[in-house]
């Protein structure tokens, strides 16, 4: 995958458009996160559909390395809470590990987003996130 791709996956992933997101994805991946670990569409889009109902997220690419057969890239994950997400919120969704976050607030988390391609298509996502 090289960047132009990555451009359109990534403006489809902040444009919440995950029927698009998903098209970059085989048919049988994995995606880890936070200990969390989706292994299909439905996944996917519940997971974000629950966090993008209550908070706004942007990703902001700054370093990309590609080749054939995979993307590594740092990036930081500006979260703004559009509405309070409480800790009973998130428990309730089956997401518990996801921090609370007030309407209003505003928080940059630094990652680096491993991707495993096969055919052209991702197979697997490892996401390290990391505190500041």
């Amino acid at each position: 995958m090289d960047k132009a791709a990555y451009d359109r996956y990534l403006a489809a992933f902040n444009a919440r458009d995950y029927d698009a997101v998903l098209d970059f994805y085989a048919d049988r991946f994995e995606l880890s996160f936070l200990g969390y670990v989706f292994r299909t569409r439905e996944d996917v889009r519940n997971f974000y559909a629950f966090l993008h109902a209550h908070v706004a997220e942007h990703i902001i690419l700054t370093a990309f390395v590609s080749d054939e057969r995979m993307v590594a890239l740092e990036a930081d994950v500006r979260l703004e809470g559009i509405t309070d997400l409480t800790p009973e919120m998130t428990a309730a969704a089956g997401f518990p590990k996801l921090a609370p976050l007030a309407r209003g607030q505003v928080i940059t988390i630094p990652q680096l987003i491993h991707y495993h391609l096969e055919d052209g298509k991702i197979v697997r996502v490892l996401c390290a996130v990391f505190e500041t």
